[in-house]
Protein backbone atom coordinates (compact mmCIF):
# COMPACT_ATOMS: atom_id res chain seq x y z
CA UNK A 1 0.00 0.00 0.00
CA UNK A 2 1.35 3.40 -0.85
CA UNK A 3 1.65 6.53 1.39
CA UNK A 4 0.41 9.96 0.24
CA UNK A 5 2.19 12.85 1.48
CA UNK A 6 -0.06 14.70 4.86
CA UNK A 7 -1.35 17.52 3.20
CA UNK A 8 -2.69 15.31 0.18
CA UNK A 9 -5.49 14.51 3.00
CA UNK A 10 -8.19 17.02 1.85
CA UNK A 11 -10.64 15.01 -0.53
CA UNK A 12 -9.80 17.16 -3.39
CA UNK A 13 -6.20 16.94 -3.30
CA UNK A 14 -6.24 12.97 -2.85
CA UNK A 15 -8.11 12.66 -5.27
CA UNK A 16 -6.66 14.61 -7.83
CA UNK A 17 -3.59 12.88 -6.97
CA UNK A 18 -4.96 9.09 -7.05
CA UNK A 19 -5.50 10.00 -10.78
CA UNK A 20 -1.90 9.99 -11.79
CA UNK A 21 -1.32 6.52 -9.41
CA UNK A 22 -1.52 2.72 -10.84
CA UNK A 23 -5.41 0.96 -10.76
CA UNK A 24 -6.44 -1.25 -8.90
CA UNK A 25 -4.37 -0.06 -5.88
CA UNK A 26 -5.28 0.78 -2.04
CA UNK A 27 -4.23 4.28 -0.97
CA UNK A 28 -3.94 5.25 2.58
CA UNK A 29 -3.83 9.14 4.07
CA UNK A 30 -3.81 9.92 7.72
CA UNK A 31 -7.73 11.14 7.93
CA UNK A 32 -9.63 9.05 4.91
CA UNK A 33 -8.90 6.10 3.05
CA UNK A 34 -9.68 5.75 -0.66
CA UNK A 35 -9.70 2.39 -3.24
CA UNK A 36 -8.93 3.42 -6.83
CA UNK A 37 -10.41 1.08 -8.61
CA UNK A 38 -11.40 0.44 -12.27
CA UNK A 39 -15.17 -1.50 -12.63
CA UNK A 40 -15.45 -0.19 -15.90
CA UNK A 41 -12.96 -3.15 -18.45
CA UNK A 42 -12.85 -2.58 -21.99
CA UNK A 43 -9.38 -4.83 -22.49
CA UNK A 44 -9.24 -8.29 -21.45
CA UNK A 45 -7.01 -11.39 -22.66
CA UNK A 46 -8.00 -15.32 -23.12
CA UNK A 47 -6.95 -18.76 -24.57
CA UNK A 48 -9.77 -20.57 -26.41
CA UNK A 49 -9.15 -24.19 -27.02
CA UNK A 50 -11.77 -25.26 -29.89
CA UNK A 51 -13.01 -29.01 -29.25
CA UNK A 52 -10.60 -31.94 -30.99
CA UNK A 53 -12.38 -34.47 -33.14
CA UNK A 54 -12.75 -37.92 -31.96
CA UNK A 55 -10.79 -40.75 -33.52
CA UNK A 56 -12.17 -43.30 -36.36
CA UNK A 57 -12.03 -47.25 -34.90
CA UNK A 58 -11.12 -50.17 -36.17
CA UNK A 59 -13.90 -52.86 -35.80
CA UNK A 60 -15.76 -55.73 -37.41
CA UNK A 61 -19.30 -57.40 -37.67
CA UNK A 62 -19.24 -60.62 -35.69
CA UNK A 63 -22.69 -61.44 -35.39
CA UNK A 64 -23.52 -64.94 -35.44
CA UNK A 65 -25.29 -66.28 -38.71
CA UNK A 66 -24.29 -63.14 -40.75
CA UNK A 67 -22.00 -63.89 -43.33
CA UNK A 68 -19.59 -61.64 -44.53
CA UNK A 69 -19.78 -59.21 -42.03
CA UNK A 70 -16.96 -56.71 -43.01
CA UNK A 71 -15.62 -53.45 -41.22
CA UNK A 72 -18.00 -51.32 -38.93
CA UNK A 73 -15.96 -48.76 -37.26
CA UNK A 74 -17.82 -45.82 -37.19
CA UNK A 75 -16.21 -42.09 -37.54
CA UNK A 76 -15.03 -40.19 -34.79
CA UNK A 77 -17.27 -36.62 -33.74
CA UNK A 78 -16.50 -33.17 -34.83
CA UNK A 79 -15.07 -31.17 -31.88
CA UNK A 80 -17.39 -28.33 -30.53
CA UNK A 81 -16.23 -24.87 -31.55
CA UNK A 82 -15.60 -21.44 -29.75
CA UNK A 83 -18.57 -18.84 -30.55
CA UNK A 84 -18.86 -15.41 -29.27
CA UNK A 85 -22.41 -13.90 -29.49
CA UNK A 86 -23.28 -9.82 -29.25
CA UNK A 87 -25.73 -9.83 -26.14
CA UNK A 88 -27.03 -6.30 -25.91
CA UNK A 89 -27.38 -6.55 -22.04
CA UNK A 90 -23.76 -6.37 -21.39
CA UNK A 91 -22.01 -2.83 -20.75
CA UNK A 92 -18.56 -4.37 -20.18
CA UNK A 93 -15.90 -6.98 -20.44
CA UNK A 94 -16.34 -8.08 -17.13
CA UNK A 95 -18.48 -10.92 -17.60
CA UNK A 96 -15.23 -12.81 -19.53
CA UNK A 97 -12.59 -11.01 -17.69
CA UNK A 98 -12.12 -13.64 -15.47
CA UNK A 99 -11.94 -16.52 -17.63
CA UNK A 100 -8.28 -17.13 -19.30
CA UNK A 101 -8.68 -20.92 -20.50
CA UNK A 102 -11.76 -21.02 -22.64
CA UNK A 103 -12.09 -25.09 -23.54
CA UNK A 104 -14.86 -26.85 -26.21
CA UNK A 105 -15.79 -30.32 -25.70
CA UNK A 106 -13.92 -32.84 -27.76
CA UNK A 107 -15.67 -35.06 -30.15
CA UNK A 108 -16.39 -38.58 -29.15
CA UNK A 109 -14.78 -41.35 -30.80
CA UNK A 110 -16.32 -43.63 -33.22
CA UNK A 111 -17.44 -47.36 -32.19
CA UNK A 112 -17.94 -50.61 -33.27
CA UNK A 113 -21.43 -51.62 -35.54
CA UNK A 114 -21.43 -48.56 -37.64
CA UNK A 115 -21.34 -46.25 -34.67
CA UNK A 116 -20.64 -42.41 -34.64
CA UNK A 117 -19.35 -40.38 -32.05
CA UNK A 118 -21.08 -37.44 -30.76
CA UNK A 119 -20.22 -34.18 -31.64
CA UNK A 120 -18.28 -31.79 -29.43
CA UNK A 121 -20.46 -29.22 -27.49
CA UNK A 122 -20.08 -25.68 -28.64
CA UNK A 123 -18.57 -23.46 -25.91
CA UNK A 124 -21.02 -20.30 -26.51
CA UNK A 125 -19.53 -16.86 -24.69
CA UNK A 126 -21.61 -14.08 -24.51
CA UNK A 127 -19.96 -10.43 -24.99
CA UNK A 128 -21.21 -6.86 -25.31
CA UNK A 129 -21.87 -4.98 -28.49
CA UNK A 130 -18.60 -3.00 -29.55
CA UNK A 131 -16.14 -6.05 -28.92
CA UNK A 132 -13.55 -6.17 -31.38
CA UNK A 133 -11.29 -9.35 -31.63
CA UNK A 134 -7.64 -9.93 -31.99
CA UNK A 135 -5.10 -12.39 -32.59
CA UNK A 136 -3.03 -11.53 -29.54
CA UNK A 137 -0.17 -13.20 -31.29
CA UNK A 138 -0.13 -11.44 -34.79
CA UNK A 139 -2.56 -8.41 -33.85
CA UNK A 140 -4.59 -9.31 -36.59
CA UNK A 141 -8.54 -8.34 -36.02
CA UNK A 142 -10.61 -11.61 -36.11
CA UNK A 143 -13.84 -10.42 -35.86
CA UNK A 144 -16.16 -7.32 -34.92
CA UNK A 145 -19.47 -7.74 -32.67
CA UNK A 146 -21.29 -4.65 -34.44
CA UNK A 147 -25.37 -6.12 -34.31
CA UNK A 148 -27.55 -7.64 -31.58
CA UNK A 149 -26.90 -11.28 -31.79
CA UNK A 150 -24.49 -11.76 -34.27
CA UNK A 151 -23.37 -14.74 -33.63
CA UNK A 152 -19.09 -15.33 -34.96
CA UNK A 153 -17.04 -18.61 -34.60
CA UNK A 154 -13.87 -17.82 -33.15
CA UNK A 155 -12.08 -21.31 -32.97
CA UNK A 156 -13.39 -24.18 -35.39
CA UNK A 157 -13.28 -27.69 -33.72
CA UNK A 158 -11.62 -30.49 -35.05
CA UNK A 159 -13.17 -33.24 -37.41
CA UNK A 160 -13.82 -36.46 -36.42
CA UNK A 161 -11.45 -39.03 -37.83
CA UNK A 162 -12.68 -41.94 -39.83
CA UNK A 163 -13.50 -45.59 -39.18
CA UNK A 164 -11.98 -48.26 -41.40
CA UNK A 165 -15.32 -49.00 -43.15
CA UNK A 166 -14.19 -46.00 -45.41
CA UNK A 167 -11.18 -47.74 -46.51
CA UNK A 168 -12.57 -50.68 -48.31
CA UNK A 169 -11.36 -51.26 -51.53
CA UNK A 170 -12.01 -54.44 -54.15
CA UNK A 171 -8.67 -55.71 -53.21
CA UNK A 172 -8.92 -55.07 -49.37
CA UNK A 173 -12.47 -56.12 -48.15
CA UNK A 174 -11.01 -56.06 -44.40
CA UNK A 175 -9.39 -53.14 -43.74
CA UNK A 176 -7.50 -52.24 -40.69
CA UNK A 177 -7.09 -48.71 -41.25
CA UNK A 178 -8.67 -45.28 -39.26
CA UNK A 179 -8.05 -42.25 -38.99
CA UNK A 180 -7.59 -40.03 -35.57
CA UNK A 181 -9.52 -36.89 -35.09
CA UNK A 182 -8.13 -33.81 -35.66
CA UNK A 183 -6.77 -31.34 -32.99
CA UNK A 184 -9.03 -28.36 -32.85
CA UNK A 185 -8.08 -24.27 -33.08
CA UNK A 186 -6.38 -22.92 -30.39
CA UNK A 187 -5.98 -18.67 -30.22
CA UNK A 188 -4.70 -16.46 -27.66
CA UNK A 189 -6.93 -13.17 -28.11
CA UNK A 190 -6.47 -10.01 -26.77
CA UNK A 191 -10.18 -8.30 -26.79
CA UNK A 192 -10.92 -4.64 -26.26
CA UNK A 193 -14.30 -2.92 -26.42
CA UNK A 194 -15.13 0.27 -27.82
CA UNK A 195 -18.93 1.29 -26.47
CA UNK A 196 -21.59 1.56 -29.36
CA UNK A 197 -23.37 5.28 -28.66
CA UNK A 198 -24.74 7.70 -31.24
CA UNK A 199 -23.41 10.81 -29.31
CA UNK A 200 -20.17 10.96 -27.76
CA UNK A 201 -20.24 13.48 -24.65
CA UNK A 202 -17.17 15.11 -24.30
CA UNK A 203 -15.42 18.19 -22.25
CA UNK A 204 -12.78 18.91 -19.36
CA UNK A 205 -13.58 17.59 -15.99
CA UNK A 206 -15.99 19.29 -14.33
CA UNK A 207 -17.97 20.90 -16.99
CA UNK A 208 -21.36 19.16 -15.78
CA UNK A 209 -21.26 16.12 -18.46
CA UNK A 210 -22.93 13.60 -15.51
CA UNK A 211 -25.07 16.14 -14.79
CA UNK A 212 -26.19 16.33 -18.40
CA UNK A 213 -26.58 12.77 -18.78
CA UNK A 214 -28.19 12.16 -15.35
CA UNK A 215 -30.78 14.64 -16.75
CA UNK A 216 -31.48 13.45 -19.94
CA UNK A 217 -31.73 9.86 -19.45
CA UNK A 218 -32.01 7.31 -16.47
CA UNK A 219 -28.25 6.78 -16.14
CA UNK A 220 -26.64 8.07 -12.61
CA UNK A 221 -23.29 8.31 -13.19
CA UNK A 222 -21.46 9.77 -10.28
CA UNK A 223 -21.64 14.01 -9.36
CA UNK A 224 -19.17 15.72 -7.06
CA UNK A 225 -17.51 18.72 -7.06
CA UNK A 226 -14.08 17.86 -7.62
CA UNK A 227 -11.92 16.57 -10.98
CA UNK A 228 -11.94 13.01 -11.86
CA UNK A 229 -15.54 12.38 -10.38
CA UNK A 230 -16.24 9.99 -13.78
CA UNK A 231 -13.97 7.38 -13.88
CA UNK A 232 -15.32 5.05 -16.34
CA UNK A 233 -18.05 5.70 -19.46
CA UNK A 234 -21.41 5.52 -19.22
CA UNK A 235 -24.37 5.47 -21.64
CA UNK A 236 -27.86 6.80 -21.32
CA UNK A 237 -30.71 6.43 -23.37
CA UNK A 238 -32.60 9.79 -24.14
CA UNK A 239 -36.10 9.01 -25.00
CA UNK A 240 -38.22 11.85 -27.45
CA UNK A 241 -42.18 10.86 -27.35
CA UNK A 242 -44.18 9.09 -25.08
CA UNK A 243 -43.05 5.39 -25.04
CA UNK A 244 -46.82 4.08 -24.43
CA UNK A 245 -48.00 5.64 -27.66
CA UNK A 246 -45.26 3.70 -29.53
CA UNK A 247 -44.04 6.77 -31.70
CA UNK A 248 -41.05 7.48 -29.38
CA UNK A 249 -37.48 7.68 -30.65
CA UNK A 250 -34.79 6.92 -28.94
CA UNK A 251 -30.81 7.51 -28.90
CA UNK A 252 -27.69 6.73 -26.97
CA UNK A 253 -25.17 9.34 -25.70
CA UNK A 254 -21.89 8.05 -24.25
CA UNK A 255 -20.99 10.20 -20.85
CA UNK A 256 -16.62 9.81 -21.72
CA UNK A 257 -14.45 10.27 -18.42
CA UNK A 258 -13.22 13.82 -18.85
CA UNK A 259 -10.33 14.52 -20.63
CA UNK A 260 -7.10 16.98 -20.13
CA UNK A 261 -4.46 18.44 -22.50
CA UNK A 262 -2.47 15.39 -23.35
CA UNK A 263 -4.97 12.90 -23.08
CA UNK A 264 -3.90 11.51 -26.71
CA UNK A 265 -0.42 10.99 -25.72
CA UNK A 266 -1.98 9.37 -22.38
CA UNK A 267 -2.03 11.53 -20.15
CA UNK A 268 -5.16 11.75 -17.18
CA UNK A 269 -7.89 9.50 -17.66
CA UNK A 270 -8.87 10.04 -21.24
CA UNK A 271 -6.44 8.04 -23.35
CA UNK A 272 -7.83 4.88 -22.15
CA UNK A 273 -11.51 5.73 -23.02
CA UNK A 274 -10.77 8.10 -26.60
CA UNK A 275 -11.39 5.32 -28.44
CA UNK A 276 -15.14 4.68 -27.04
CA UNK A 277 -15.75 8.46 -29.19
CA UNK A 278 -14.86 6.65 -32.33
CA UNK A 279 -18.34 4.38 -33.16
CA UNK A 280 -20.08 7.80 -31.98
CA UNK A 281 -21.90 9.54 -34.67
CA UNK A 282 -21.87 12.68 -33.42
CA UNK A 283 -20.11 14.80 -30.74
CA UNK A 284 -21.52 16.75 -28.27
CA UNK A 285 -19.12 19.20 -26.27
CA UNK A 286 -19.70 20.53 -23.09
CA UNK A 287 -17.43 23.86 -21.94
CA UNK A 288 -18.11 26.38 -19.07
CA UNK A 289 -16.44 28.67 -16.69
CA UNK A 290 -13.77 28.07 -14.51
CA UNK A 291 -11.66 29.60 -11.84
CA UNK A 292 -8.35 28.59 -13.13
CA UNK A 293 -7.25 31.81 -14.64
CA UNK A 294 -5.01 29.98 -17.20
CA UNK A 295 -8.70 28.63 -18.73
CA UNK A 296 -11.01 29.54 -21.41
CA UNK A 297 -14.31 28.14 -22.84
CA UNK A 298 -13.05 29.18 -26.82
CA UNK A 299 -9.35 27.54 -25.80
CA UNK A 300 -11.10 24.43 -23.80
CA UNK A 301 -13.19 23.66 -27.07
CA UNK A 302 -9.93 24.31 -29.18
CA UNK A 303 -8.08 22.01 -26.80
CA UNK A 304 -10.43 18.94 -26.77
CA UNK A 305 -10.58 19.08 -30.69
CA UNK A 306 -6.30 19.28 -30.70
CA UNK A 307 -6.91 15.51 -28.26
CA UNK A 308 -9.48 14.04 -30.85
CA UNK A 309 -7.19 15.41 -34.36
CA UNK A 310 -4.31 14.04 -32.45
CA UNK A 311 -6.41 10.13 -31.74
CA UNK A 312 -7.94 10.12 -35.16
CA UNK A 313 -7.99 12.46 -37.56
CA UNK A 314 -11.27 11.87 -38.67
CA UNK A 315 -12.94 11.79 -35.43
CA UNK A 316 -12.95 15.97 -36.20
CA UNK A 317 -15.11 15.88 -39.11
CA UNK A 318 -18.09 14.14 -37.38
CA UNK A 319 -21.08 16.36 -36.50
CA UNK A 320 -20.62 18.44 -33.58
CA UNK A 321 -22.65 20.33 -31.36
CA UNK A 322 -21.44 23.04 -28.43
CA UNK A 323 -23.16 24.29 -25.39
CA UNK A 324 -21.74 25.79 -23.10
CA UNK A 325 -23.57 24.20 -19.63
CA UNK A 326 -23.87 25.68 -15.89
CA UNK A 327 -26.58 27.88 -17.39
CA UNK A 328 -28.03 28.31 -13.73
CA UNK A 329 -25.16 30.62 -12.91
CA UNK A 330 -25.04 34.16 -13.04
CA UNK A 331 -21.67 34.54 -14.61
CA UNK A 332 -22.27 32.29 -17.16
CA UNK A 333 -25.18 33.98 -18.52
CA UNK A 334 -23.64 37.03 -18.35
CA UNK A 335 -20.36 35.78 -20.37
CA UNK A 336 -22.65 33.92 -22.53
CA UNK A 337 -23.26 37.05 -25.49
CA UNK A 338 -19.60 37.32 -25.89
CA UNK A 339 -18.52 33.79 -25.76
CA UNK A 340 -21.71 33.48 -28.68
CA UNK A 341 -19.41 35.88 -31.15
CA UNK A 342 -15.98 34.56 -30.38
CA UNK A 343 -17.24 31.20 -31.05
CA UNK A 344 -19.23 32.16 -34.32
CA UNK A 345 -16.01 33.28 -35.60
CA UNK A 346 -15.17 30.26 -35.85
CA UNK A 347 -18.05 28.67 -37.68
CA UNK A 348 -19.99 27.24 -34.78
CA UNK A 349 -23.49 28.04 -33.02
CA UNK A 350 -22.79 27.79 -29.04
CA UNK A 351 -26.08 26.97 -26.98
CA UNK A 352 -26.48 27.94 -23.49
CA UNK A 353 -27.80 25.27 -21.33
CA UNK A 354 -28.70 24.10 -17.99
CA UNK A 355 -28.92 20.33 -16.94
CA UNK A 356 -29.73 21.81 -13.08
CA UNK A 357 -32.67 24.25 -14.55
CA UNK A 358 -33.24 22.25 -18.00
CA UNK A 359 -33.19 25.38 -19.32
CA UNK A 360 -32.53 24.91 -23.36
CA UNK A 361 -32.16 21.69 -22.66
CA UNK A 362 -35.05 20.62 -24.94
CA UNK A 363 -33.57 22.43 -27.96
CA UNK A 364 -30.66 20.81 -27.35
CA UNK A 365 -31.97 17.00 -26.76
CA UNK A 366 -34.06 17.77 -30.13
CA UNK A 367 -31.09 18.61 -32.16
CA UNK A 368 -28.86 15.88 -31.40
CA UNK A 369 -31.77 13.57 -31.59
CA UNK A 370 -32.09 15.68 -35.37
CA UNK A 371 -28.28 15.10 -36.08
CA UNK A 372 -28.29 11.40 -35.30
CA UNK A 373 -31.65 10.80 -37.22
CA UNK A 374 -29.70 12.16 -40.66
CA UNK A 375 -28.55 8.83 -42.30
CA UNK A 376 -25.51 10.71 -43.55
CA UNK A 377 -24.11 11.15 -40.70
CA UNK A 378 -23.93 8.02 -39.47
CA UNK A 379 -21.08 6.12 -38.42
CA UNK A 380 -18.05 4.35 -40.35
CA UNK A 381 -18.36 0.88 -41.19
CA UNK A 382 -16.37 -1.74 -39.13
CA UNK A 383 -13.41 -2.86 -40.77
CA UNK A 384 -13.98 -6.52 -42.67
CA UNK A 385 -13.09 -9.00 -40.39
CA UNK A 386 -10.98 -11.89 -41.02
CA UNK A 387 -12.24 -15.72 -41.60
CA UNK A 388 -12.21 -17.76 -37.96
CA UNK A 389 -9.14 -19.75 -38.39
CA UNK A 390 -9.68 -23.44 -39.39
CA UNK A 391 -8.89 -26.64 -36.95
CA UNK A 392 -5.06 -27.58 -37.79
Amino acid sequence: MAALRPRDTRANGALALLAELPLGESYRTTQLRYTYRMHFIDECTMTVKAGDGGNGISAFRREKHVEFGGPSGGDGGRGGNVTFVADPGLGTLQDVAHLRNIRAERGAHGKGKDKYGRSGEDKILRMPLGTIVFDAETGEKITELTRVGQEEVIARGGEGGLGNKHFTTPTDRAPKKFTTGRPGAQLELRLELKVMADIGLLGFPNVGKSTFIRSVSRARPRVADYPFTTLEPHLGVVTLGDERSGLASSFVVADIPGLIAGASKGAGLGARFLRHVERTRGLLHLITLTDDPDRDPVTDYEQLRFELAEFKEDLTHRPELVALSQADRPEVVEAYPDLKQRFAKLGVELRLVSAVSRDGLPTLVADLAALVGDRSTAEPEPESSTRPPDSD
